[in-house]
C-alpha cells in the first residue's frame, strides 16, 4: 500500500503549495532503489527509536520509480527523498527543473558490489569471467562473424570447462538502477572483452546499442523490485543464479554463496578498493524546499549521515554497506547537512 496517496492533505496540494512546498503533512516520505531501501530502512528504525514522535515511511520503488515520483514536484504529496543504486540521469534532472524541484541535495552514502549469487546447494563452484556473464545473459551474442540471438543454453554452451547446467537467472527489472548499473559494469565490460568486438574495433557507442539488451527466451527473469523474492527463488533451485546488491547477498550467506567475477568475490574489502569489477556508489537524494516544512526532516538528514550510521563500525555497515574513506565521508557530511544544491547532470 502506498501510504502518502492515501492522506486527504494530498487533494489539497494546490492550496498548500501557496502557502509552503509541503505543509500539512506530518510525516517524512521517501521512496527509491530497493538496493538502498535496506540501509534507508535502518535509519529509519534507529531514527523513530531515538525520536518517538516522529514517523517516516519508506517504500521500495526501485531507481526509475523513485526518480519519476521524487522529481514530479513539490508539494505534500510528493515524497522528500528518494534513493538511487545509480546517479541521477540527465534527463531526471531535467524532469525534476521542469517541474520546480529545482533545489536537490546529493548524498553518496557509499559503494555496493552488483552480486552475482547461487544456492549453497550448488555442487558447483562458480568463478565467471565478465565475458562468460555477457554470453550468458545477452540478447545478442557474436557467432561466426555475426551478431545473433544468443543461442547458449547451458552453461557448458559458452565453456566446456563449466558445469553442464542449464542458464537461469533471476535479476531486476529495466526500472531498477540495479538493472542499469549490472549493463554498465558487467554486461558492457562482458561485450568489450569479446574478440569479435576488440578486434572489430567498435567503439563505446556501438557497444552502448548492440551489448546493453538482457534476453527474453526464458534464461533470465524479471523478478521485480524485490529483491527477498529473488532470495528465495535461489534457495528453492540451486541451479539458478540470482543478481542484486551485496547487501541481500551479505545477509543471506546461510542461505546463498557468491559466483565469483574474474576471480574476485565481493566483500567490503574487494568493493572498497574496487578489485570486486562490479562496484557502484549508492545514493540519495533530498528535496531542499521540504527541509524546513516536513517535521524532523533535517533530522533526519543528519541522522543518515551521521558517523554511527555511515563509519566503517556504523550500523549501515552491518547491513553491508561499504563506507566511503574518511575525508570523502566528511565532506559529503557536510554538504548534506549543509543543503549543497546539485549542479545540472
Amino acid at each position: 500500500m502506498i501510504r502518502f496517496f492515501g492522506k486527504a492533505v494530498v487533494a489539497a496540494v494546490g492550496c498548500v503549495m501557496l502557502v509552503a512546498p509541503a505543509a500539512g503533512r506530518d510525516y517524512i516520505m521517501i521512496v527509491g532503489s530497493s538496493t538502498v531501501f535496506p540501509y534507508t530502512q535502518a535509519v529509519t528504525e534507529q531514527f523513530m527509536n531515538m525520536n518517538p514522535g516522529a514517523e517516516v515511511v519508506p517504500e521500495s520503488t526501485g531507481t526509475g520509480g523513485g526518480m519519476k515520483l521524487f522529481c514530479a514536484g513539490i508539494g505534500a504529496g510528493h515524497p522528500d527523498i528518494t534513493g538511487a543504486s545509480r546517479a541521477m540521469k540527465s534527463s531526471e534532472h531535467a524532469k525534476c527543473q521542469e517541474n520546480g524541484v529545482t533545489d536537490i541535495t546529493e548524498a553518496l552514502i557509499g559503494f555496493d558490489g552488483l552480486s552475482i549469487a547461487i544456492s549453497r546447494e550448488s555442487g558447483s563452484v562458480w568463478d565467471l569471467t565478465l565475458e562468460q556473464v555477457y554470453l550468458a545473459l545477452a540478447d545478442r551474442v557474436p557467432v561466426d562473424g555475426k551478431m545473433v540471438k544468443n543461442p547458449n543454453m547451458r552453461w557448458s554452451d559458452i565453456d566446456p570447462s563449466l558445469p553442464d547446467q542449464p542458464i537461469l537467472f533471476y535479476g531486476p527489472p529495466p526500472t531498477s538502477g540495479t538493472r542499469d548499473a549490472f549493463v554498465e559494469l558487467a554486461m558492457h565490460a562482458g561485450c568489450e572483452a569479446l574478440d569479435y568486438v576488440r578486434n572489430g574495433g567498435f567503439d563505446g557507442n556501438w557497444i552502448k546499442e548492440n551489448c546493453s539488451r538482457m534476453r527474453v527466451d526464458g534464461q533470465f527473469i524479471e523478478a521485480g523490485e524485490n529483491d527477498n523474492l529473488i532470495v528465495r527463488s535461489l534457495a528453492e533451485d540451486p541451479t539458478a543464479m540470482g543478481i542484486f546488491g551485496y547487501s541481500f547477498l551479505f545477509e543471506n550467506l546461510d542461505v546463498l554463496k557468491p559466483v565469483k567475477i574474474n576471480g574476485i568475490e565481493p566483500d567490503a574489502a574487494t568493493i572498497g578498493d574496487k578489485s570486486y569489477p562490479v562496484s557502484r556508489p549508492l545514493y540519495f537524494y533530498t528535496k531542499n524546499a521540504h527541509r524546513n516544512v516536513i517535521p524532523n526532516l533535517q533530522a533526519f538528514i543528519e541522522e543518515y549521515v551521521s558517523e554511527e550510521a555511515l563509519a566503517p563500525d556504523g550500523y549501515l555497515s552491518e547491513r553491508g554497506l561499504v563506507s566511503l574513506p574518511d575525508d570523502q565521508r566528511s565532506m559529503l557530511q557536510d554538504a548534506v547537512i549543509n543543503g549543497v544544491t546539485i549542479s545540472a547532470k
